[in-house]
């Protein structure tokens, strides 16, 4: 009955008696010529995609077989998608393509493109003299097994139905498309969230390829002509992040920037229930400047290729953005026990079955007698026999079962070889590469410039991170011409040159969308966001895309980025939780990224080149957080000391002195075995300052600077701690989710029994002017926390 649509049983039995039903035309067109008049497909080539399309209807069927016993684990299916098979034979195998996740049919061609190593022309001539011999035999003929690369392609999918240790990209972590000798980069499930990714992607290919001329280098895993493919779902036009990549896209285009994207629109008209208003998703794609609109019914295979191969060889040939909007079909509801009956109507449910793309390309394929229904359905219950058999086998494969191997490629570290990298670096700095440091700095390098301030440091360090890495890029807004709204980046762009160190649009999301591409292009990116509270706008693109890059693909794809964020509290004169905020919880909430705050000038440059050097070794993703109000102080304890001023080391030290990621730095004042002060930021030089007063009454502190943030460097806790056994936490973060709090439960899971107490901001936002003292922490607050805690 039609109120059972949404089950598979009742879309298999309609879509076997409707290939049964069809009768082949009398005359018989030949397989290697156009399978209908004036059409670029030919016959043979229509029956390859059709194998593809009825893969992915098994594989959903599969899907939902497999979850009737808990065996399958992932029920979002292709069907009613099965058209994107089309835009794939359009594309080359070597075209990187972050897909949705409808997008089986459109993962089985690229395999089979992949392992046959042939262009979209080469398919007809592989198969012309064979497909009408077993195609057009009927039910009981000719049996042909499933090309090899399909049936590597159903495997694939299938062991991640069932998360085996076995799937090729991630391992059993997700069920995600990808692989890396297919292009195909995995995605996760939030919505639209790639998209900012692929215009990165986009850009930075184009400038590979202007740079390097028309040959890829080994640091450059993209073909220079290649084209990037992204495709999402018409609900996702909603959401911020398609907008925001949408808009970059323009931005770019209109400034006279290449961007070879071709987005792809996958249009069934709903997001699980929430219907598309009619017209909606087209007039928004059509809205668009800078981005060509081209539009097809995705359900007719003809039609589809047409379009697709037309809007591939205009991005390719104008390295500018387009987007294909193809019309679909949802069969078998959004996913799992989703009845579609409580939100459609019968006659819409009635007109979709209609529209079936299998039934489609059957049509196709009867009317132009390449075919008999009778072969098709035969066709059809071979492979979906094939496919149960495969779904088989893999039920029998190993689940991840320890927590170690889960983790392994989360964020892999290899401090040794990030060591070896920065001794490598000073080693170029000193020889080769010493007469162009000279000329950079203009014959004053930054170690014979004196005492520096914060600023001044990184942006030196950022200066010789850019001549030693040559596919380094640091980019945000402000940062080219302005050189940052604090100068931190003062003269880079004079420097290193406008492709090198440039502004962006404002849009924290396409900023960090640019750095996610970047990095899979082989450059090594250095985004800034302009402000703390500024991340939150784009936090996904950290949490949802680069923290789980190397996860969900075991390490296959990287996203080695350095993002330099201004942020902490204590401005003078700005308040609001945008230019003062005073919160990194969503950071230390992430799995992966290493969070580095530099509060000296002595180590921030370390620690940059660090951060430069796990991006570049183990595909890190860094967060360098820099202490606004701490930018140009010069002075500790009175003004006029400069003790917060900094020589910069040179080549000759970096090696000796590098900062390895989670090691803390301790300062001892006065006997320093009375109490550990343990803090980070701005809260050194305040616990620097009170420590300074707590010496005078006749005790002795030890200020540790965690520096590191993620992951906390415990070790040095325990250690700094166990000697005083007195530990005060001051903690400029809030009292709630703030980083005090994993100061302390590191010290608990380790076995510390000694006293310990904590000051820290209230949970507020930061007020503007005077008031921000009420709510922060102060000197007086640390000294008052010390004394109770002595007096225990």
């Amino acid at each position: 009955m039609l109120s059972d649509v949404t089950t598979q049983y009742d879309l298999d039995e309609r879509l076997r008696v409707g290939l049964g039903a069809l009768v082949a035309a009398q005359r018989h067109r030949d397989p290697s010529r156009p399978v209908r008049e004036e059409a670029s497909l030919t016959g043979a080539r229509v029956l390859e995609l059709f194998d593809a399309q009825i893969i992915s209807r098994q594989l959903d069927l599969a899907g939902r077989w497999l979850r009737s016993f808990d065996e399958g684990f992932y029920t979002i299916g292709s069907a009613g998608h099965e058209g994107n098979a089309a835009v794939a034979a359009a594309l080359r195998p070597t075209d990187p393509a972050l897909l949705h996740y409808r997008s089986g049919a459109f993962y089985c061609v690229r395999a089979a493109q992949a392992g046959g190593d042939r262009t979209p022309d080469d398919h007809a001539a592989a198969t012309a003299g064979t497909v009408e011999g077993t195609w057009g035999a009927p039910a009981g003929g000719v049996e042909r097994p499933l090309a090899p690369e399909y049936a590597e392609a159903a495997r694939d999918v299938l062991r991640g139905m069932v998360a085996s240790a076995r799937e090729p990209i991630a391992g059993g972590r997700h069920k995600v498309f990808g692989r890396a000798d297919l292009a195909v980069v995995p995605t996760t499930s939030t919505v639209a969230s790639h998209l900012p990714r692929a215009v990165g992607l986009g850009l930075a290919v184009e400038r590979s390829r202007r740079l390097d001329g028309n040959t890829a280098p080994d640091s450059a895993p993209w073909p220079p002509e290649s084209v990037v493919l992204c495709s999402f779902g018409d609900a996702s036009v909603n959401h911020a992040s398609a907008t925001a990549a949408l808009n970059a896209a323009g931005w770019y285009d209109h400034n006279g920037l290449r961007l070879p994207v071709l987005f792809l629109c996958e249009d069934n008209g709903l997001g699980i229930s929430v219907r598309s208003p009619q017209g909606w998703v087209a007039a928004v794609l059509r809205a668009k400047p800078g981005v060509r609109y081209l539009t097809a019914d995705g359900t007719d295979l003809v039609e589809a290729y047409a379009m697709a191969a037309e809007a591939v060889q205009w991005v390719r040939r104008h390295r500018r953005p387009a987007v294909l909007h193809l019309s679909t079909v949802r069969l078998m509801g959004h996913a799992g026990a989703d009845a579609e009956t409580a939100y459609r109507t019968t006659d819409e449910m009635t007109a979709d079955l209609e529209r079936d793309p299998l039934l489609v390309t059957a049509r196709l394929l009867t009317g132009a007698g390449i075919a008999t229904g009778a072969a098709l359905l035969a066709r059809y219950d071979e492979i979906g026999w094939q496919v149960r058999r495969i779904a088989e086998e893999v039920l029998e494969e190993p689940k991840l079962a320890d927590p170690a191997e889960i983790l392994a490629p989360l964020a892999p570290r290899w401090p040794g070889r990030v060591a070896q990298a920065v001794a490598a670096a000073a080693a170029r700095a000193e020889g080769p590469g010493a007469a162009a440091r000279a000329e950079a700095f203009d014959g004053r390098t930054p170690e014979l410039a004196g005492p520096l301030t914060l600023a001044e440091s990184i942006n030196a360090a950022l200066a010789d991170g850019l001549l030693d890495h040559p596919r380094m890029a640091v980019f945000g807004a402000d940062i080219g011409a302005k050189g940052g709204v604090y100068g931190v980046t003062k003269g880079l762009r004079e420097r290193f040159g406008a492709t090198r160190v440039f502004d962006t649009l404002l849009d924290e999301t396409s900023i960090l969308g640019l750095g996610l591409g970047a990095g899979l292009a082989g450059m090594l990116p250095v985004p800034e966001i302009q402000y703390l509270g500024y991340l939150h706008n784009a936090e996904d693109q950290l949490r949802g895309e680069a923290a789980t890059m190397q996860f969900f693909s075991q390490g296959a794809y990287r996203n080695p980025m350095v993002v330099r964020i201004a942020g902490l509290a204590y401005q003078q004169g700005l308040g609001g939780h945008f230019h003062n905020d005073n919160s990194v919880a969503v950071l230390r909430d992430i799995p992966g990224p290493v969070v580095a705050v530099p509060a000296r000038p002595d180590d921030a440059a370390p620690m940059l080149r660090t951060c430069l050097a796990s991006a570049a070794v183990d595909g890190s993703v860094c967060v360098f957080l820099e202490p606004i109000a701490l930018y140009h102080t010069r002075d500790l304890r009175t003004e006029g000391d400069g003790e917060w001023l900094a020589e910069y080391a040179g080549p000759g030290s970096w090696a000796s002195a590098q900062v390895p990621i989670g090691r803390a730095r301790g300062y001892g004042v006065g006997s320093a075995g009375d109490i550990t002060i343990i803090t980070f930021g701005n809260g050194v030089r305040l616990s620097l300052r009170a420590a300074a007063v707590l010496a005078e009454e006749g005790v002795g502190s030890r200020v540790v600077d965690l520096r590191w943030l993620a992951p906390l460097p415990v070790a040095d806790l325990i250690r700094e701690a166990t000697a005083t056994g007195r530990v005060l936490v001051v903690d400029e973060t809030r009292r709630s989710g703030g980083v005090g709090e994993g100061v302390i439960a590191a010290l608990v899971d380790a076995g510390y029994v000694g006293a310990v107490r904590r000051v820290a901001a209230a949970d507020s936002f930061v007020p503007l002017g005077p008031a921000a003292r009420q709510v922060l922490v102060t000197e007086d607050a640390i000294t008052q926390g010390a004394r109770t805690l002595l007096a225990g």
